[in-house]
């Protein structure tokens, strides 16, 4: 009976190096800096007011494109400017780094493990350096 409940409650090895590989995640969003540049952006209600109203703007440009309407040059220079005014905010800019950034890293684990499975083995360089392609279904082609 106590083989089962510890059996049960105690972690597999898989778990176990999912955490440790969390931890390390974790560990480098903290030190390079993301973790910070996105807290320092979420305490900045100008810079998350710039961000949630240009992209407020860009969907409904691509709503209203997607629907047949043609886009008025005023209505893209609009949103072009706005664009602009965001990208020369520090703040701001510094968070869409950190989500590059955290998109780069995700994007590589899930690759690494996906080619784990996919070959049976450890991927080498060359297995993972086809041409930028993460495989069938990743969802990130046309990036």
């Amino acid at each position: 009976m106590w083989f089962i409940l510890a059996a049960k409650f105690m972690p597999t090895k898989i778990e176990t190096k999912t955490n440790e590989l969390c931890e390390a995640i974790l560990e480098e969003l903290k030190s390079g800096g993301v973790r910070q540049r996105i807290d320092t952006f979420l305490a900045d209600a100008t810079a998350r007011g710039q961000y949630e109203s240009l992209m407020s703007k860009g969907q409904a440009l691509q709503e209203k494109q997607h629907s047949g309407q043609t886009l008025e040059p005023a209505e893209i220079s609009a949103f072009e400017q706005d664009r602009d005014a965001l990208l020369k905010n520090p703040v701001a800019s510094g968070f869409l780094d950190a989500q590059e950034e955290m998109h780069d890293l995700q994007h590589s684990v899930q690759k690494i493990v996906a080619k784990t499975i996919e070959l049976g083995r450890l991927p080498a360089a060359e297995d993972l350096a086809e041409g930028g392609s993460c495989g069938h279904g990743c969802g990130c082609h046309g990036h």
